[in-house]
C-alpha cells in the first residue's frame, strides 16, 4: 500500500507539535483522525514512526528518517504553487517571521510595512518572542536572531552589527551622581532583563560590565527603555531604539558600547522558495537600511 501525501502532512504535524491534539489544532482535525492517519502510514511504510511517553509523541529512527523526506516532499509541494502564483518579484501569500521583541519593535514594523505596501497582496506576520523561534515547528517561516546557530538543518546569514549603548533620564541624571566609569556602574540602580529569561548569552550584557544585581528587570526590551526613561534607573538599550524614546540620553558614552548582530535563519529547503528567497533579501535589505537609518550611520 502507497503512502498518501495527506497522511505525510499528518505526519509531518504530528512530529512538529508532539501531540495528537497539537497536530489537530494545526490541521483542524479531531485528534482519534489524526490518530488513525498516523497509523494507516505507519502500516503503508511498515515501520512505527513515534514512541509516546508522558512528553508527548517522540519520533523513532525510522520516523527521523522519513522526516526529511517529508519536508523535503513538502518544500517541493509549496514551491510548485508558488510557481503556479505568478513571477517571483510579485509576492503573494502569507510570511511570518519571528524575532526578538527589541528588532520586532523598533526596526520590523517599518521594513514590514514598506514591502508591504510593494507587495499588497502579501501577508506578512511579525512575531515578537522573548525566546529562539522554533522553526523546525513552523512558529514561523524564517527567525531573526542575536547569534547564529550551529545546530539544525538551517540556512543562516548575516544580517548586520547594531550598537548598544547604556543610558538614563534627565531626571535620573539629574537626581543622582554622574557615573564617571564602568566601576560606578556597581553602586547604580540598573535595569536589565530577568536573569533567568536570557534565552541567549548575547543578551547577557550586564555580565559583560560585571553588574550581578538587576533591582529593575524585565524580558521586554521595549518595557527596559520605558524604565528607563521614566527615571527608574539605568539601562543598555540598542541604540536604534533612541529615536523611539526621545526622554534618554547616554551615560558613559566613551566607554559602554556594545555590538551585537542580527542573523537571519531558515529552515533548510527553503531557498527552494523564489517566494521565500526573495522576500529574505528584501527583509535584509530593509533591516539593515533601518539600523543604519536609526543608529545614523547611512
Amino acid at each position: 500500500m502507497e503512502p498518501h501525501w495527506d497522511d505525510m502532512k499528518v505526519f509531518l504535524a504530528v512530529a512538529r507539535e508532539q501531540s495528537l491534539s497539537g497536530a489537530g489544532r494545526v490541521l483542524k482535525l479531531d485528534p482519534a483522525t489524526v490518530g488513525r492517519r498516523v497509523g494507516r502510514l505507519e502500516q503503508a511504510l511498515g515501520a512505527a514512526l513515534f514512541v509516546k511517553s508522558p512528553q508527548g509523541y517522540t519520533l523513532t529512527a525510522a520516523g527521523e528518517r522519513l522526516l526529511a523526506h517529508g519536508e523535503a516532499v513538502e518544500a517541493a509541494m509549496r514551491s510548485a504553487a508558488e510557481a503556479l502564483e505568478g513571477p517571483a518579484d510579485r509576492l503573494t501569500g502569507q510570511v511570518r517571521i519571528g524575532a526578538p521583541d527589541g528588532c520586532a519593535n523598533y526596526i520590523l514594523p517599518q521594513v514590514c510595512a514598506r514591502i508591504g505596501a510593494a507587495h499588497p497582496d502579501l501577508d506578512i506576520q511579525i512575531v515578537a518572542l522573548p525566546r529562539v523561534v522554533n522553526l523546525s515547528r513552523r512558529e514561523a517561516d524564517m527567525a531573526i536572531t542575536v547569534s547564529a546557530p550551529t545546530a539544525g538543518q538551517l540556512l543562516v546569514q548575516k544580517i548586520t552589527d547594531y550598537r548598544l549603548i547604556l543610558v538614563g533620564s534627565e531626571t535620573w541624571l539629574r537626581d543622582h551622581p554622574a557615573p564617571h566609569d564602568v566601576a560606578d556602574l556597581q553602586g547604580a540602580r540598573m535595569i536589565g532583563y530577568v536573569p533567568e529569561m536570557i534565552f541567549d548569552e548575547e543578551l547577557d550584557y550586564l555580565s559583560d560590565l560585571g553588574i550581578t544585581r538587576v533591582p529593575l528587570a524585565s524580558n521586554s526590551v521595549p518595557v527596559q527603555a520605558r524604565l528607563a526613561e521614566l527615571g527608574a534607573g539605568l539601562s543598555i538599550v540598542h541604540e536604534f531604539c533612541l529615536p523611539f524614546h526621545p526622554g534618554l540620553r547616554r551615560v558613559l558614552a566613551d566607554q559602554v558600547s556594545l555590538e551585537r548582530a542580527f542573523y537571519l535563519v531558515r529552515y533548510q529547503g527553503a531557498e527552494r522558495s523564489a517566494r521565500l528567497t526573495r522576500f529574505a533579501g528584501l527583509l535584509c535589505d530593509g533591516v539593515r537600511a533601518e539600523v543604519a537609518r536609526l543608529e545614523r550611520r547611512g
